[in-house]
């Protein structure tokens, strides 16, 4: 991947993005979670480029390259989630945006995934740490690499 893996220590001198475009991101992500949350596979994934790379340590094949293999793997996700009838949430906090000099976006944030089987026990699967590359495409902001580091992995 290129450097939204980049593990280079961020310092105060930094940039920030305006509130105004923190705000954005906020609800970009917001939707983008509840697009999985509830459901909607196909959705979610149009929130990716159509040349994505979605990497996580844990995930055997090594990552996702492109739209279409994310959405059949979510596909897939979906229908294990309604076999063994589990609902699923994301709680993604601790949000940092930097502005890129081209416009881009660099993002760092941790994401509780969670899960319940219906009727029962709340269950925190995963706590991950996610470095997203956010785009502009047609006036929206679309992930273009997912980089995912589940705690305990001795990555972050």
């Amino acid at each position: 991947m290129s450097d939204s893996t980049s593990r280079t220590p961020r310092t105060a001198e930094d940039p920030f993005v305006p509130a105004e475009l923190y705000a954005q991101v906020q609800q970009f992500y917001a939707r983008q979670m509840g697009l999985i949350d509830d459901g909607l596979p196909d959705e979610w994934s149009d929130t990716f480029t159509e040349d994505a790379v979605f990497q996580e340590a844990s995930r055997l094949n090594g990552p996702l390259r492109g739209r279409e293999a994310i959405r059949a793997s979510c596909r897939a996700r979906k229908e294990r989630l309604d076999a063994e009838k589990l609902d699923f949430r994301h709680w993604l906090g601790m949000l940092d945006v930097r502005p890129q000099a081209d416009g881009s976006l660099r993002t760092r944030s941790y994401a509780l995934a969670m899960r319940v089987p219906r009727g029962g026990e709340l269950d925190i699967f995963a706590s991950v740490v996610c470095h997203d590359h956010l785009v502009l495409v047609d006036g929206t902001w679309q992930v273009a690499e997912r980089d995912l580091h589940h705690d305990g992995s001795g990555r972050d």
